[in-house]
């Protein structure tokens, strides 16, 4: 029976590329598909939508309509996944631009993603690049006053990972995935007035 007072937990994804589907936007879909069968409601903000953003310039107090969105979303978020390639063993510019953009929040009551659990999830081909790249979306995290999941995803894209439908077919992909889902939603739930189901 649900608790008056409470809401579903709120959580947004960050990430993707400018390759439509591509593999680090299908991990990140597949683990907001997991949250909501957690309970949570979600909101996929994806590589087409980042692309679409200016570069961030503190200088410049006007904003777009996808700038507002973004912070907007962001700042009713209870939990935030984010999901990059590796880039030379880095985060995707355009993913940290997007990242760039909740300087805006800094004069919220609740600045950057206090108090919010995040979830990470690289993509990269082959080994070398994903330890490096997690290391550095966890330290933005940080950076953002975020609570970083304990589990952060790497997957290796060299194998097939997911169907044309967009479904994770690696079992232990899969699992990785969820379990940051699930970390991501309970945190919200014990933290906030949210519920799981």
């Amino acid at each position: 029976m649900d608790e008056p007072g409470r809401r579903r937990a709120f959580v947004v994804g960050i990430g993707g590329t400018t390759k439509p589907l591509s593999s680090s936007e299908k991990a990140l879909a597949w683990a907001l598909a997991c949250a909501e069968q957690e309970g949570a409601e979600t909101r996929l903000l994806n590589g087409h939508f980042l692309a679409a953003l200016p570069i961030y310039d503190p200088e410049i107090p006007d904003r777009s309509d996808a700038q507002r969105e973004l912070v907007e979303t962001v700042r009713r978020a209870d939990g935030v996944i984010i999901a990059t390639p590796a880039y030379h063993a880095g985060i995707s510019g355009m993913v940290k631009n997007a990242l760039d953009h909740l300087e805006d929040l800094r004069t919220d009551e609740r600045p950057y993603l206090d108090g919010r659990a995040v979830g990470s999830i690289v993509t990269a081909l082959g080994l070398q690049g994903g330890g490096a790249t997690l290391t550095s979306v966890r330290t933005i995290i940080h950076a953002l006053r975020g609570w970083p999941t304990p589990v952060g995803v790497t997957l290796n894209t060299e194998g097939r990972l997911f169907d044309e439908s967009g479904a994770c077919i690696d079992a232990k992909s899969s699992a990785q995935l969820q379990l940051v889902a699930r970390q991501v939603v309970g945190f919200a739930v014990n933290n906030s007035r949210v519920q799981s189901h």
